[in-house]
């Protein structure tokens, strides 16, 4: 299987399936030096592991961080880093009765059409646990752009049809739902309540900031920087819609209403009077905060019946058993983050060779 691997100068590798022994990844082009603890990748696991509140998956997993290489006395070295994280919460029997009937909305069919053979156990590879091993990378990218003045956070913006009128950034980490709008939390979670004693799930909206940004990261045509942020979100499972600043909305809008007027140059950055284009001109960071968003579908695991067919084409009843986040939001936030800081700490080492004074 290929495809495991994102980014180029910064490049990581995951492996692992849902009830497999384990799940890792390798980060392959950390410079040396950096101080590096468990503690600063087990703070972002423990934001996106299962079991958080009744608005999640009840799995229990610790998600405990092992680092196996790549750091000596809390130093990267230069050299591969491998982490890996444990399953021991892993109950594969529920899968057992529908081990052979395709789960509506799942990689199911694609996979058995592709591959011949397929881990039904959690959906294996196709699962949404693999991004255990991606937040684990992003937390040694965080920690990196954090030293240089950059900062990405996420928040959930919309779940269903209920939409946040204000961001508190303050509470995006005090509620369960990482809603940054204290006046909608309640009614968002009552909708996602309502939708799991149905049986049912829901989808929403997440929105990421990266704040701190040089201009100049990303490159013309193919490598555009918002080209490789819609790649990374777009990786995520369940990821259906993805803008950047003001997004599908600038198609109602004139050029006189979107363009962003340059004001000033104050202490060598370009000032604009808005940000409608989200912090990109031309495939490249123009200095301004970064702002995209993505919509996530409903869970496709739910527990109502639905009708599937068998691998030889007969129609079943299916009842899908298992533990299943009825809304996949909250626990997507530091997953999205954990994406958006690789392309940025990707692109920010390419572009230290883009000229001649940076070597």
């Amino acid at each position: 299987m290929a495809g495991n691997s994102f980014g180029n100068l910064f490049k990581i590798t995951t492996w692992g399936e849902s009830h497999g022994k384990a799940l890792g990844v390798i980060v392959d082009g950390c410079p040396a030096g950096l101080s590096l603890k468990e503690k600063d990748i087990q703070y972002e696991l423990n934001r996106r592991k299962p079991g958080q509140s009744r608005l999640t998956t009840q799995r229990k997993e610790d998600d405990k961080i092992e680092i196996l290489s790549g750091v000596f006395k809390d130093k990267t070295t230069g050299t591969p880093i491998s982490m890996l994280v444990r399953n021991v919460d892993a109950i594969s029997k529920s899968y057992e009765d529908f081990k052979d009937i395709y789960r509506p909305g799942h990689a199911d069919l694609s996979y058995d059409e592709k591959y011949g053979v397929r881990d039904y156990r959690g959906g294996g590879r196709s699962s949404n646990r693999e991004t255990v091993a991606r937040v684990a990378a992003g937390a040694i990218a965080k920690k990196i752009l954090n030293n240089l003045g950059i900062s990405t956070y996420g928040y959930v913006s919309q779940v269903g049809n209920i939409k946040i009128e204000e961001v508190n950034l303050k509470y995006i980490e005090k509620n369960p739902l990482r809603c940054p709008d204290k006046k909608k939390v309640k009614e968002m979670s009552q909708l996602i309540d309502q939708v799991r004693r149905q049986g049912d799930s829901i989808g929403g909206v997440i929105e990421v900031v990266s704040t701190g940004l040089p201009a100049g990261l990303g490159s013309p045509v193919f490598d555009k920087i918002d080209a490789r942020l819609a790649s990374a979100i777009m990786s995520i499972g369940g990821v259906r819609g993805f803008e950047i600043g003001l997004g599908f909305a600038i198609s109602e809008k004139k050029g006189s209403e979107v363009n962003d007027i340059m004001k000033a140059r104050k202490k060598g950055k370009v000032i604009f009077n808005s940000n409608n284009a989200g912090g990109i001109l031309g495939g490249i960071t123009n200095g301004q905060d970064l702002v995209l968003r993505f919509a996530l579908k409903p869970t496709s695991s739910i527990s109502k019946q639905q009708k599937s067919i068998n691998k030889k084409g007969v129609v079943k009843n299916l009842r899908v058993k298992g533990r299943h986040d009825p809304c996949l939001c909250p626990r997507a936030v530091p997953i999205a983050e954990a994406m958006v800081n690789l392309v940025l700490i990707d692109t920010f080492l390419e572009n230290k060779i883009s000229k001649i004074e940076n070597l």
